[in-house]
């Protein structure tokens, strides 16, 4: 039986700082009274594999797929370097409440201390109220014993840059880039498949028995950039297709599409995964095999499907992810 666009069901994390915009912003459905942050929309984590909700491979997780079918998933170059393991992570997350302060380290720095990739990372803000910020990267240059020195005293957020948050604001954070966001936010992320964080700073939720979580200043100190940069936001022009991001470890355009549109991958040899942030789509594989995509969807186009045709409901914003 031929491929198809793979829908998968969504892996919710309860979190300290979640809030509820999953429900009144995407819509879902859940019946839980726990409080969640993030909801995994694609997962090859350890513990957390994603699971197929449509078509004949239901009930398959995303590791088995791999395995069964290896490049016609994947594409070729992607399976002979990370075999069954999805090179890439999925998330939505949301935040009623600020996250910690935190840092992610390099692949050389996370293989040698934790056999494992480290995190590029980006985001693409969904949905925002008037007061949302994002801090990401310093103000101004710091070099490591200045640093500590905040730490230790609580300046750090001081020399912090702070950025007002606002839907479709995009946000590029590569391994060592310092970060945290902000309150009331709803952010598509995408990031290298790992799940090493170093917190530096909870806001003083790691001074209560009650919501303290393990902090690793220590690790943090030398994988951190203490350059302040000159831009932190990444500037697009939004048109049909505006590139977001493109780095070695994924791909990310924006497509904004109001009438039927093509796009090929033939000789992509890639995978390719669309999240939607706005509207609702129907989506027709090599003229045949068709699936829904809606405003908060994620859905994963395997390798050897060549073309797909984009039929908008109305208008859609879709980010289009794949490795170059």
């Amino acid at each position: 039986m031929e491929l198809y666009p793979l829908k998968f069901r969504p892996i919710y994390k309860e979190r300290v700082w979640g809030g509820y915009k999953l429900f009144t912003v995407v819509e879902r459905s859940l019946r839980s009274d726990k409080v969640i942050g993030e909801s995994w929309e694609l997962s090859s984590v350890d513990g957390d594999l994603s699971v197929v909700t449509n078509g004949f491979l239901k009930d398959n997780n995303i590791q088995e797929l791999i395995e069964t079918y290896m490049g016609d998933i994947v594409g070729d170059k992607i399976y002979e370097q990370f075999g069954i393991e999805f090179p890439l992570l999925f998330k939505l997350i949301d935040s009623a409440e600020r996250l910690s302060v935190q840092v992610h380290p390099d692949d050389e720095t996370a293989l040698k201390r934790h056999r494992a990739y480290g995190k590029t990372e980006m985001w693409y803000v969904m949905d925002a109220s008037e007061n949302s910020q994002i801090y990401v990267g310093f103000n101004k240059d710091l070099d490591r014993e200045e640093f500590k020195t905040r730490v230790q005293n609580g300046s750090l957020t001081e020399v912090m840059n702070v950025e007002q948050a606002k839907k479709g604001d995009v946000f590029f954070l590569p391994a060592g880039r310092i970060h945290a966001i902000g309150e009331d936010l709803l952010i598509a992320e995408i990031q290298q498949t790992s799940d090493i964080t170093y917190r530096i700073y909870d806001w003083g939720r790691e001074n209560s028995p009650e919501t303290a979580r393990e902090m690793h200043t220590q690790l943090a100190e030398d994988v951190i950039d203490y350059k302040c940069h000159p831009s932190y936001k990444t500037l697009y022009v939004p048109d049909s297709a505006a590139e977001l991001v493109n780095c070695k470890y994924f791909t990310t355009n924006l497509l904004s599409l109001s009438k039927k549109t093509e796009r090929h991958y033939a000789d992509l040899d890639s995978f390719v995964v669309y999240m939607c942030t706005d509207g609702k789509a129907e989506l027709l594989c090599d003229g045949k095999v068709g699936e829904t995509i809606s405003k908060g969807e994620t859905l994963l186009i395997p390798a050897i499907i060549n073309s797909v045709s984009i039929i908008p409901e109305n208008d859609v914003k879709l980010l289009e992810v794949f490795i170059r």
